[in-house]
């Protein structure tokens, strides 16, 4: 047990630290889907209202690729191995940000 005793500081740390991280995380993603939305709304309304006038086929086009499975996964590894470089407690980290995604 005398071995595992200089991890357990580490663990800990990456554990709370990744959890911070996937909570802010979360709640920052929450708060750009609201934005979005808002943005969405006064879109609609103004286009509705002929001011503006809005190519959607266009705009699906140009956004259907980013959001494709292997675009999607990319992102998620390119985002962990940001978060996780040069930190010995890189396990407990994504460990901990999964965790706080999942809750936040």
């Amino acid at each position: 047990m005398d071995w595992i005793q200089p991890y357990i500081g580490q663990i800990s740390f990456g554990g709370i630290a990744g959890f911070a991280t996937g909570y802010a995380i979360n709640k920052v993603g929450k708060f750009v889907a609201v934005a979005f939305g808002i943005i969405f709304i006064v879109v609609q309304v103004l286009a509705s209202m002929g001011y503006i006038s809005v190519d959607w086929t266009r705009i699906q086009r140009d956004v259907e690729p980013l959001f494709q499975q292997e675009q999607l996964k990319g992102a998620w590894e390119r985002l962990v191995a940001v978060l996780t470089t040069n930190l010995p407690f890189g396990g407990a980290f994504v460990a901990g940000l999964v965790l706080g995604l999942r809750r936040g």
